[in-house]
């Protein structure tokens, strides 16, 4: 048998143990990992894991799910209060095209996988990238997991201030990559609209706008929420701190 890549050998991204993902898990007495097979190993992996799971009633029963690993990834919103305005992007996305979406032409937050940058940083670039602008202070709004039946991705969600002074390059993503990224500069009352009328659909853009309108940078003047500490054993990022949690008009120490 030839050598598997990802597997007996490193895959085109230098991975390799591929099919141990997972087996190592002990954090829930009540999962047992049993096996990992290695199902597909393109850019990203894709796994069917077999294990053992304790019902409620103690009864255990074996079950196999599939999971799509595509790393982590951030995602932000750069907003303008002075102009009311915030950054968007639209590019063309084969998914949503596929399943029903008039042109898969999607308005969206920028947005990019964390690779071996920390959440902070891999969002500079990717607002660098696709959106030609230098964001201000990152301010964490939350982290969430966008399709947990199927897929592993933690998405790390940021705001950021922005003004006309901050666009310093064209944006529109990297060519080489397949990306042809337009830049959508909109008012906020028209972007937060688009989300109620279907102009808007994709999960991560509309949480971000909704969260912008409730308690970030265009909600009604509020006193400071109380913040309540990360669940134990949570860390925001990869080394190890939570992250400080936005909540009211009034913003908490920001990410830098």
């Amino acid at each position: 048998m030839s050598p598997r890549p990802g597997v007996d050998t490193p895959d085109h991204r230098g991975r390799i143990g591929l099919d141990q993902a997972g087996r190592d898990l002990r954090r829930n007495p009540d999962v047992v990992v049993r096996d990992v097979e290695l199902t597909s190993q393109g850019w990203h992996v894709l796994r069917r894991t077999t294990f053992d799971y304790r019902r409620r009633d103690g009864r255990w029963e074996r079950q196999a799910r599939e999971t799509y690993d595509r790393g982590n990834g951030a995602v932000v919103l750069p907003y303008d209060t002075a102009r009311e305005r915030v950054l968007l992007t639209r590019q063309f996305r084969y998914p949503a095209y596929v399943n029903d979406h008039p042109d898969g032409m999607l308005i969206e937050a920028a947005a990019g996988l964390l690779d071996a940058d920390d959440p902070p940083a891999a969002i500079r670039r990717e607002a660098a990238e696709e959106l030609g602008v230098t964001l201000g202070r990152l301010t964490h709004v939350l982290d969430a997991y966008m399709s947990p039946g199927s897929v592993t991705e933690r998405l790390h969600f940021f705001a950021a201030p922005y003004s006309p002074g901050d666009r310093t390059g064209t944006g529109g993503g990297i060519e080489e990559e397949g990306e042809d990224i337009e830049v959508l500069e909109l008012p906020f009352a028209e972007a937060l609209a688009m989300t109620r009328d279907g102009r808007i659909t994709d999960g991560k853009t509309i949480m971000l706008l909704q969260w912008a309108a409730l308690d970030g940078p265009f909600a009604p003047a509020a006193p400071q929420a109380r913040q309540e500490p990360p669940a134990a054993g949570h860390a925001g990022h990869a080394g190890g701190q939570p992250y400080p949690q936005a909540g009211g008009r009034r913003y908490p120490p920001p990410v830098t």
